[in-house]
């Protein structure tokens, strides 16, 4: 089990998303997301750092330069709807 603690941002994000989201139970992953009640998929590296983390400890103008760069390496991938990519790209980023 994944020892990353989620916060508000990702529970905000998630529920405009119309999922639920739970701390994964595969330890190299950070959140499970669910979508009535059945799993969908995993994301986020465990150990790697998100939105919401860069804000808490290294401020807002650090976390929003992470996240365009986040974004502009994940351009490819982000937009599928359903995919981890994209879950991971609105959940955490």
């Amino acid at each position: 089990m994944s020892d990353y603690k989620i916060l508000s941002y990702s529970y905000k994000q998630a529920k405009e998303l119309n999922v639920s989201i739970k701390p994964s139970l595969n330890r190299r992953k950070k959140i499970d997301v669910f979508k009535d009640g059945k799993k969908i998929v995993s994301i986020g590296a465990n150990g790697m750092m998100d939105y919401p983390n860069y804000m808490k400890y290294k401020g807002k103008s650090v976390a929003d330069e992470r996240r365009r760069l986040y974004k502009k390496r994940h351009e490819k991938t982000r937009h599928v709807k359903g995919s981890a990519s994209y879950y991971a790209d609105q959940i955490l980023w």
